[in-house]
């Protein structure tokens, strides 16, 4: 039986404990405040990243990983035995972090590597890893592993609602004057991924009704389909994913025990504080 090694990227979002359960190697996004470098998931977490963004005024840089970081992650694989290795990277579309992994590895030309663009971010990238990662401890075959990334991929809805645009306008992707307005008009943004990447929505007056919205998208979404995973995603926010959650299941039944996960600095930068949302992987129609 081929041993495979599942690696991905920090920008996946997924908790460590899941990580470490299912031996998933997260390469991590760095993040840039002036001269002083930080490593997602060493130093630095939404909570951390917030404190130095309210502090300062300024928003960071982020940074992919190199392409070194990706070949030490691949060393390592084979070093403790890995026969090959699955790479599921954040959508290409928003980060090089696909293309580091893919120069990473012509550095092993003789060895069993695929890199795969999830065309996906955050917690929808984690579950498409975190069920390869399943299948490769159940010694599912790696192209049978691939072939379901690929369904998996189109079974996923994701969207979130941004309390504030207060630091999209620090980013320049909203225009200050406009953000001004939002705020006062207490807009709120519904997010969701499109073609790999993050995209307005909506825009929805008061954070109750942006949360009615959210549940009414997750129904359509769902529809009549199965649900097979439901995790909630967040920046400092844990309480409001938890509410989340609830009335997600007053809609439709819900699978026990989702995924909490912080939405990851890499990304959090770009949505902002206080961000609530949910990521529903439906069971394949293959």
């Amino acid at each position: 039986m081929t041993k495979i090694s599942i690696i991905t990227d920090t920008d996946s979002s997924l908790p460590v404990d899941i990580a470490t359960q299912f031996n998933i190697t997260q390469v991590p996004i760095t993040i840039h405040f002036g001269e002083s470098t930080y490593t997602t998931g060493l130093d630095i977490n939404d909570a951390i990243l917030f404190e130095i963004i309210d502090q300062t005024n300024k928003l960071p840089t982020t940074s992919a990983p190199p392409p070194a970081a990706f070949e030490k992650a691949f060393q390592n694989a084979f070093d403790h035995g890995y026969d090959a290795i699955i790479c599921i990277c954040v959508s290409s579309k928003v980060s090089a972090t696909y293309q580091a992994a893919l120069t990473a590895k012509e550095q092993f030309p003789d060895k069993d590597i695929t890199v795969v663009d999830s065309m996906q971010l955050s917690l929808a990238q984690g579950l498409i890893v975190l069920r390869a990662a399943k299948a490769a401890q159940n010694g599912v075959s790696k192209d049978e592993i691939l072939e379901d990334i690929e369904h998996v991929k189109n079974n996923l809805h994701v969207y979130a609602a941004l309390p504030t645009l207060k630091y999209l306008a620090m980013s320049g992707r909203v225009g200050k004057l406009a953000a001004g307005l939002a705020d006062t008009l207490n807009i709120k943004p519904i997010l969701c991924v499109q073609d790999g990447k993050l995209d307005l929505l909506e825009k929805i007056r008061t954070m109750k009704k942006a949360q009615k919205r959210l549940i009414d998208l997750a129904s359509e979404s769902v529809g009549n389909k199965k649900i097979a995973q439901i995790g909630l995603i967040h920046v400092n926010n844990l309480p409001g994913a938890k509410g989340l959650f609830q009335e997600l299941c007053n809609v439709f039944p819900c699978p026990p025990n989702p995924i909490y996960a912080e939405f990851t600095p890499g990304l959090s930068v770009h949505a902002g504080s206080g961000v609530v949302g949910f990521v529903i992987l439906t069971e394949n129609s293959k």
